[in-house]
């Protein structure tokens, strides 16, 4: 039925969406049905911008497709096409047939544990993905990526914070993939007049606050998702309790640190790369609050939200993880004049 109503989208994509119109951006949001794909298409829509999600759904949700349809139902605003971003047919059938002017690509795998038990799997989604999406655009003469990416690119790094020019170390395979698709970005950029805008996140957390939107992944991948997930699963019941992945890192608790970063903070600077983003000009920017918090922090933070008393099963730590990591965003505060707004956890 999904690839059916992939055809039949495909065949008759609606004719706003197939040509440019003054005074109107259409964005294509690829992985548009994920956590944060979902919450930047909610964004987008709402300051009036025309959207395409793209979106396999291996990982997104169709609920989020859903309540975005449900939001915004006029003609023009928004199509959900099904697809696959490694099928080359089906990404140069989408963009011969819309008229994109700029690009967020958010889709990709995006699990630091579950890239180290399948590296080329992450390789081939996120690296092999992002070329064909470049091409695409080269070859469809869209002029504008704003580009998901990550600190994980950093690795551990010697000095915190960490700055835009800190040494790219990854030591995991999603850091590696994700520094190898930024490197074509890098390389292709320099032969264009391309706008790109490289956005490297810290650790994302939060919804939408009216809870129109959120995280919900699969039961089966649960295992590998955010902290922030597994707290509230373990406060609700959903699981029994919450499995704290090494207590000794070299911190002041032995528990690792991060930058955490609201979801609607992260859309938000999206949308000030996207109105700022220039011709022949690349901007990379870390998106984090600039204050670490270790993971016991966070844990004792959700115990005191909910209420909930949440039992915990401390384990080794997991494969790939660094002890510390969280950013300085003076840049992204200086020359997108974006500060994050949601910082007490």
């Amino acid at each position: 039925f999904a690839l059916y109503m992939c055809e039949l989208i495909l065949v008759h994509v609606p004719l706003q969406f197939s040509r440019h119109e003054p005074g109107v951006t259409h964005v294509l949001v690829t992985g548009g049905a994920g956590y944060i794909g979902s919450h930047a298409s909610l964004r987008l829509l709402k300051d009036n911008y025309r959207v395409t999600i793209v979106d396999n759904l291996s990982r997104g949700n169709k609920g989020a497709v859903k309540v975005l349809q449900e939001l915004f139902p006029e003609p023009g605003r928004l199509q959900f096409i099904y697809a696959d971003l490694g099928d080359q047919k089906s990404v140069n059938k989408i963009f011969s047939e819309n008229a994109f002017d700029a690009v967020m690509h958010f889709a990709a795998v995006a699990y630091v544990g579950e890239s180290t038990m399948e590296p080329l799997r992450y390789y081939h989604n996120i690296t092999s993905n992002t070329l064909l999406i470049l091409e695409a655009m080269a070859s469809h003469g869209v002029k504008t990526l704003i580009y998901s990416s990550t600190c994980a690119t950093y690795g551990e790094p010697e000095k915190m914070p960490i700055i835009e020019t800190t040494p790219q170390l990854p030591i995991n395979p999603y850091g590696k993939a994700k520094k190898m698709a930024e490197d074509i970005i890098l390389d292709f950029s320099k032969r264009t007049d391309m706008a790109v805008m490289i956005l490297r996140y810290f650790n994302v957390i939060g919804s939408d606050p009216e809870g129109r939107l959120g995280e919900a992944p699969r039961p089966e991948l649960r295992e590998h998702g955010r902290i922030s997930g597994a707290c509230f699963d373990a406060a609700l019941g959903v699981i029994s309790g919450l499995k704290v992945k090494g207590i000794d890192y070299p911190t002041a608790d032995g528990t690792c640190i991060r930058d955490y970063i609201d979801v609607t903070d992260l859309v938000d600077a999206h949308v000030k790369a996207l109105n700022k983003a220039e011709p022949s000009r690349v901007g990379i920017y870390n998106v984090g609050t600039g204050r670490g918090r270790s993971v016991k922090e966070f844990v004792d933070a959700c115990k005191q939200a909910t209420g909930v008393d949440i039992k915990i099963e401390y384990l080794s730590r997991r494969p790939g993880d660094y002890a510390e990591v969280f950013s300085d965003p003076t840049k992204i505060n200086s020359e997108l004049n974006w500060t994050a707004q949601h910082t007490p956890i």
